[in-house]
């Protein structure tokens, strides 16, 4: 069952929020203080996050800054953007990547295990409400789905 099917089998309301997160992480060494340098380059979740949010169609919000692609145009991050180049998800990519402090976009977090060595998650959350995620119908793989239910919050993989 896809996964606008099943959202639909619930009879949410249109301005239900569904919430979207991607995670993962990598091991890494975290004496040289780059643990979150090499999650950003092992891992797969900033060029998701931006494949996703690259759909201007879709209303990309975070619970902080509204929609995230306004977010970004409006703290300059995509004034050396080219419109028509067609390359606008690897632009979004690279832009996330070099600002990756700055966004405040993706989290992170690390586990050290000793003094040397760890494991550092980055982790992804963007929130669309439902009739806009039925119209445009992203494709979230790899993503968890969440929403709000009357009989609490449903979780499942997509």
């Amino acid at each position: 069952m896809s996964v606008v099917k099943r959202l639909q089998s619930l009879n949410l309301a249109d301005d239900a929020m569904i919430t979207l997160t991607r995670e993962e992480g990598t091991d890494v060494f975290v004496h040289n203080e780059t643990e979150v340098d090499d999650a950003i380059n092992e891992t797969s979740v900033i060029y998701d996050f931006a494949s996703l949010i690259a759909d201007t169609k879709l209303d990309a919000r975070n619970r902080w800054n509204g929609n995230i692609i306004q977010h970004l145009r409006d703290n300059d991050f995509l004034e050396d953007y080219e419109r028509g180049s067609f390359a606008f998800e690897d632009f979004l990519t690279e832009t996330l990547t070099e600002n990756f402090y700055d966004t405040e976009l993706i989290e992170y977090s690390t586990e050290k295990y000793d003094h040397k060595r760890g494991f550092c998650t980055l982790t992804a959350q963007v929130e669309v409400p439902f009739a806009n995620f039925v119209e445009v119908n992203p494709f979230v793989s790899g993503w968890t789905v969440s929403v709000e239910t009357d009989n609490g919050t449903l979780t499942f993989d997509a």
